[in-house]
């Protein structure tokens, strides 16, 4: 059998005598086709050239189907403008419920101040590296955020924001798979590393409770219930680990005084951070002694299910005004002293305990935490302190320390500074 010649020329291929090879690339209209003459690069006429001719068909033809792919994946026909993406991309987040009304918030703050500098009908696929450098230098600079300079580490917050979008851009197909101009800086701005964060020593833990049990009613006219609720919470906060959300939003069920436990689990009031955040610790003596009274009157006095709720009956959402008034009794400055110090205070203090005779292992202490391993404890919640306090139990009692603490402690007033603590007063109304 004779070998088959080359294949046949292919369709919208043709030639015209005396006048050279011409193509028909009408189908790729929307990105430029037309019918065109095959001319090679130098000619001004068509070549009469037939494998000529056949070449640069080859390569217009792959030239053009590329500039349609392209155009089908950046959304052509439906581009969308940064203002009304960023819009979607936060409703989105939203009903995915995997990150808070807080993560919501911040990102939507940084978010406009991107489409304040990009302009909110610019388009996604025309957002360039360059531009996306000029936006991180303007929030250097103080612009867009009222003359205040942001650090590195919050320029690295907003570069994220934006890149989470072109991320969901690129899934959607709104723009070409790897289009993310936030991704594509090489120098990102990061910040000055991780520092040991902050917590308390077990005896200024206790000086901090002792202040927020003797704290008195309100005298600059907010109302005495502001003081009826924080020595229980404070209390919750350094007995459990938990984080602010989880704390706050602990229901009276959640507390099991017959079984010794908290249990943090999700509910109607907030979400948990993790899958592995639903957990229960252990209710220690102090922190039972401390919340069967409240708890019982706080039944009788409000009903509800929320262990700490506001004056309107749902979850508290910020306390730290009354914090700061606890803070500022037991010798802190206002502000200086917030929730997320706690949580290390736990874990610092917990390592501390025994189990059976034996350290606490760091497994144990994660899980309370509601990790999955011990590498956050390890890294950044577990601190040496110079003051060790082996005990059997995580407890905050400032008699214990009532010789370390000194004229602190008597600055408080308490006559009790060299008694065990007794339980708390009953809550106001």
């Amino acid at each position: 059998m004779a070998q088959r010649s080359r294949s046949k020329r292919p369709r919208g291929l043709y030639h015209r005598e005396g006048r050279g090879w011409y193509a028909d690339f009408r189908r790729y209209a929307k990105v430029g086709g037309r019918l065109e003459a095959l001319i090679p690069e130098g000619d001004t006429r068509a070549t009469d050239n037939a494998r000529l001719a056949r070449e640069l068909y080859d390569a217009r033809l792959a030239q053009l189907g590329q500039a349609a792919r392209d155009g089908a994946l950046r959304g052509r026909t439906q581009r969308r403008p940064l203002a009304e993406y960023v819009s979607y991309h936060l409703e989105q987040k939203a009903r995915a419920g995997k990150v808070g009304r807080q993560w919501i918030a911040a990102a939507e703050m940084m978010l406009r101040r991107a489409v304040t500098q990009f302009g909110g009908g610019a388009y996604l696929d025309a957002i360039s590296v360059a531009e996306v450098q000029a936006w991180l230098n303007a929030l250097a600079e103080g612009r867009h955020t009222e003359g205040r300079s942001l650090s590195a580490g919050s320029q690295r917050h907003h570069l994220n924001a934006l890149s989470n979008v072109f991320r969901r851009a690129m899934s959607e197909e709104v723009v070409p798979p790897g289009y993310n101009p936030a991704a594509s800086l090489l120098e990102k701005p990061s910040g000055a590393g991780r520092r040991e964060s902050k917590y308390l020593e077990v005896p200024d833990a206790a000086l901090l409770l002792e202040a927020a049990r003797t704290l008195g009613p309100n005298r600059e006219g907010g109302p005495r219930t502001s003081c009826g609720y924080i020595y229980p919470l404070l209390a919750t906060f350094l007995l459990t680990g938990g984080r602010e959300s989880e704390v706050l939003g602990l229901e009276v069920g959640d507390i099991s005084f017959d079984r010794g436990v908290v249990t943090f689990r999700p509910n109607e009031w907030r979400r948990l951070k993790t899958p592995k955040s639903h957990r229960t610790v252990p209710l220690w003596p102090q922190l039972a002694e401390i919340l069967q009274p409240y708890v019982d009157q706080r039944v009788i006095d409000r009903g509800g299910t929320l262990l700490f709720p506001n004056a309107a009956g749902v979850m508290l959402t910020d306390w730290r005004k009354v914090l700061d008034r606890v803070a500022e009794r037991a010798g802190w400055t206002k502000g200086e002293i917030r929730s997320k110090r706690f949580r290390h205070t736990y874990c610092a203090a917990r390592l501390q305990t025994l189990d059976a005779g034996a350290p606490v292992g760091p497994y144990t202490v994660a899980r309370e935490l509601g990790h999955g391993s011990v590498g956050m404890v390890e890294k950044v919640y577990s601190h040496l302190g110079t003051q060790r306090h082996r005990s059997a139990v995580v407890e905050y009692r400032a008699a214990q320390h009532a010789t370390s603490l000194g004229d602190r402690l008597v600055a408080l007033g308490g006559e009790n500074a060299t008694q065990t603590l007794p339980g708390p007063a009953e809550p106001t109304a």
